[in-house]
């Protein structure tokens, strides 16, 4: 009979999310198979095991870890922000961070694989995540990363552990944490007005077509005379030209002193910034939104039925 340990038990409840006598007992069931065990557990308990997995982590923390002029940013998630404040959870996406400066692992799958124990789960990084997805009772998901070693000095910024912000550069580390700063607060999404990505620009340009039609009507509804299509065009133009300048880096007013833009101050400090990269905890995540009055009418509608 194979001994069953506490780990094996855990990493069993972090796959199923079945209760932990339950999983003891599948294992010793399965002699220590987990796979045989987790099968066990999936014909008892239906479809209750396994739920875990299929939680939405929309909540989270991004971590930063540096050694040398090599960096790393890395968003991991959860469940709910009671577990961000978790030190087991917070040491987990700190020592991640770490092993992606160290290990340079291709994506997220490559870094579950890399070598690492916490609290007697291990040997790698992806035990130790279903480890603690037993032990804290959520699911938790290393959802990105992007490993920084190009040779250009590093400046990074979080505000607090839901905004991550690395800036590569090279001129006055001052400026250049400014500019993390910068990017934090503002959120641009590129360097520069032609830096934009073309997907962003059409759709502003539709938005800026669709308002101008919106005013033509209007305009010939109360008799008034309608702009010439070569005047719409240029309107239409300068709203883009606007929004460009909003949302590219170089162009927006400094948080520091909105009367010079980013650029200028770069150039008043010397510093040149090469790229940045953003991250904000549960960015695109569409995150379950719990109506509890529809939730209670529901079940007092179904009592009802039922009565």
């Amino acid at each position: 009979m194979a001994a069953i340990t506490a780990s094996m038990v855990a990493e069993l409840r972090g796959k199923t999310d079945a209760p932990m006598m339950e999983c003891k007992r599948a294992l010793t069931e399965a002699d220590g198979d987990m796979a045989k065990a987790e099968e066990i557990l999936r014909v008892k308990l239906g479809s209750k095991a396994g739920k875990a997995s299929s939680r939405v982590t929309a909540e989270g923390v991004v971590a930063y870890s540096c050694e040398g002029d090599v960096g790393a940013l890395l968003e991991v998630n959860c469940e709910t922000d009671f577990v961000t404040k978790n030190d087991s959870f917070l040491a987990l996406a700190n020592a991640a961070a770490a092993l992606v400066v160290k290990n340079n692992p291709v994506d997220v799958d490559a870094l579950g694989a890399c070598a690492y124990s916490q609290e007697g789960f291990g040997p790698t990084l992806e035990d130790v995540r279903k480890g603690l997805i037993g032990k804290i009772g959520e699911n938790m998901s290393f959802r990105r990363f992007k490993r920084f070693a190009n040779g250009s000095k590093l400046a990074a910024y979080l505000h607090g552990t839901r905004i991550g912000v690395v800036v590569e550069y090279e001129g006055d580390e001052t400026a250049a944490k400014d500019v993390a700063m910068h990017v934090a607060a503002m959120k641009p999404v590129a360097l520069s007005s032609e830096d934009v990505p073309a997907d962003l620009v059409a759709r502003e340009r539709s938005v800026a077509a669709a308002k101008a039609a919106e005013d033509a009507a209007v305009a010939t509804a109360a008799g008034k005379p309608v702009q010439s299509p070569e005047i719409v065009a240029k309107r239409i133009e300068g709203g883009v030209q606007k929004f460009l300048k909003e949302v590219s880096l170089f162009n927006q007013p400094f948080v520091k002193n909105d009367k010079q833009s980013v650029e200028q101050m770069l150039k008043v400090a010397g510093t040149t910034v090469k790229s940045f990269t953003l991250y904000v905890v549960g960015e695109g995540i569409e995150k379950k939104v719990d109506d509890f009055a529809a939730e209670v009418a529901a079940q007092v509608a179904a009592a009802q039925q039922a009565s």
